[in-house]
């Protein structure tokens, strides 16, 4: 992580052995995870202020295109009339409901330079990976590496993360391509994802391992 993180490593992360760098494969898939207006209009509310967490999508998703990385970008949505299909998780958080099909809070954030070819995957729980074809599509692909960028750090962005190294994937996540709600939870998570789960690292690198990814 950046010398801008709040948390510092101590004595009992290294005594356990963590914080250890996986490394990049060599074959990548960007996972954008919930970039839709739920989550980037601060007028639902459900949103907040995530502009530079979209341009450093933007950055890694310019690096996709160019190289023909395949990208998945995930978004929440409910097709059930009281969100039912979101089981306990719209008891936890009831704003949730506003997340149903054909409502503009679940369109994708139009700043962000979507593909032809990218693939969106409509899930119901934090992890893209849950109950859906991700992980399948990646299988397919061949993929080894995931590069996860969105919202929330803390949320869908950890639970995806988590998922992603149980499924076995090197995960990846660009720093400044991930927001939260508030600095103390995105800092506390990025934290926590480099001490376990996966690499943060800065876009600029992402995006240069990406390149590197040419057919």
């Amino acid at each position: 992580m950046s010398k801008s993180s709040t948390y510092d490593k101590t004595n009992v992360y290294d005594r356990a052995g963590l914080d250890h760098r996986i490394g990049y494969g060599t074959t990548p898939a960007v996972i954008v995870v919930d970039l839709q207006r739920g989550f980037t209009d601060p007028a639902c509310p459900l949103g907040g202020e995530l502009s530079s967490v979209v341009d450093r999508t933007n950055d890694v998703l310019a690096a996709a295109h160019d190289t023909d990385v395949p990208v998945v970008l995930t978004r929440i949505v409910t097709n059930h009339p009281n969100a039912a299909d979101l089981g306990t998780w719209v008891e936890k958080i009831p704003t949730l409901e506003v997340l149903s099909a054909g409502s503009e809070w679940i369109e994708i954030d139009d700043r962000l330079d979507v593909g032809d070819d990218d693939h969106v995957l409509d899930k119901r729980q934090a992890s893209a990976f849950h109950e859906t074809e991700l992980d399948s599509m990646l299988s397919a692909w061949g993929v080894d590496t995931v590069v996860v960028t969105g919202c929330t750090t803390s949320g869908c962005v950890r639970a995806t993360a988590v998922d992603g190294c149980s499924h076995g994937f090197r995960v990846i996540v660009p720093e400044e391509g991930v927001g939260d709600r508030a600095s103390e939870p995105h800092e506390a998570n990025l934290f926590d994802i480099q001490a376990k789960y996966g690499d943060v690292r800065p876009v600029a690198e992402v995006r240069e391992f990406i390149a590197g990814c040419r057919p």
